[in-house]
């Protein structure tokens, strides 16, 4: 017969005398891990997760944080668009300003100062790399060039007044297009310069000047004639001109189909001088910045957009 230590080897039961085995064997496949205390509710609070919600306003939507834990509802929280916000404020200040010709010294920097505060947030630092963006015709809503405040002077231009300063820019064909719109009593017309141009950086383009063209006038078939005019500081009283001119409207409606079907006047630009070069320090679908290499400033608004109507 077996001994009583054999037989308790035989079953991995530890004799009196010995130390308790710390681990079963493992073939058994049984775990000594401690359980897990009980899980309380508590265990389960997990934070509140941030995701941003897409709104159709735009591509991204205004950014918002939702609790999707809440129980409550959704609790909704919208950024301000404050690029939208300053665009607007820039489009403000350029309110009896007539394109910059008017603007006070105090309107000026506060111009400077929304000009800035924009560039720093440019969504395009690579213009050139953005051509489609560029395409189109840009209405001038504001310069400090100096070299056009004669132009828009109205001591200069007796009844007749700028319409319109814009340039078209077609990045396909390279081509730049500066056109000035005037209208007057009896006709408008136009004087444009055109233009190719080369990219030289991510936000510079050198431009060359090829022609520029005198539009063909266009006459109207009736006159609009102002009780008074305003010329070098003094109002002159146009009331006992009327008769003449209203008899000059027949004059003008028999010719005009003839003069509106000649070609416009071209005049090359032959001159290796026309040169300058343009860079665009803010552009995004509806506005645009640029610095001439004069240091002026540009700022445009693109055809079509509600910018044009605040």
């Amino acid at each position: 017969m077996a001994s009583l230590s054999h037989l308790n080897k035989l079953l991995c039961v530890p004799t009196l005398n010995s130390t308790p085995s710390v681990s079963p064997p493992r073939a058994l496949g049984i775990s000594t891990k401690p359980l897990p205390r009980p899980r309380l509710v508590a265990d389960f609070a997990r934070p509140a997760v941030r995701v941003r919600a897409v709104t159709s306003d735009d591509e991204w939507g205004p950014e918002k944080e939702e609790d999707t834990f809440g129980g409550g509802g959704v609790a909704v929280e919208e950024k301000p668009a404050e690029t939208e916000k300053l665009k607007k404020a820039l489009v403000d200040s350029f309110y009896g300003t007539d394109r910059g010709l008017k603007a006070s010294s105090e309107t000026r920097a506060e111009i400077v100062e929304l000009i800035t505060q924009l560039e720093a947030k440019n969504p395009n630092p690579a213009p050139t790399d953005a051509l489609t963006l560029l395409n189109g015709k840009w209405i001038l809503a504001y310069t400090s060039f100096a070299g056009l405040f004669p132009l828009l002077s109205r001591g200069t231009l007796p009844l007749v007044k700028v319409e319109e300063i814009s340039q078209t820019i077609d990045s396909q064909n390279f081509t730049v297009q500066n056109s000035v719109q005037f209208a007057g009593p009896l006709a408008t017309t136009s004087i444009s310069t055109n233009a190719k141009f080369e990219v030289r950086s991510p936000q510079r383009v050198q431009i060359k000047f090829e022609e520029g063209i005198i539009g063909t006038p266009q006459l109207t078939d009736s006159l609009e004639i102002p009780e008074n005019v305003e010329f070098l500081g003094q109002k002159i009283d146009l009331t006992p001109f009327k008769g003449i001119l209203t008899s000059v409207q027949d004059t003008a409606s028999s010719v005009v189909k003839t003069i509106s079907s000649r070609p416009p006047l071209k005049i090359p630009i032959s001159n290796s001088n026309a040169q300058s070069w343009l860079l665009t320090t803010y552009l995004d679908e509806d506005l645009r910045i640029s610095r001439g290499d004069g240091g002026s400033v540009f700022v445009l608004i693109k055809e079509g957009s509600s910018l044009l109507t605040s």
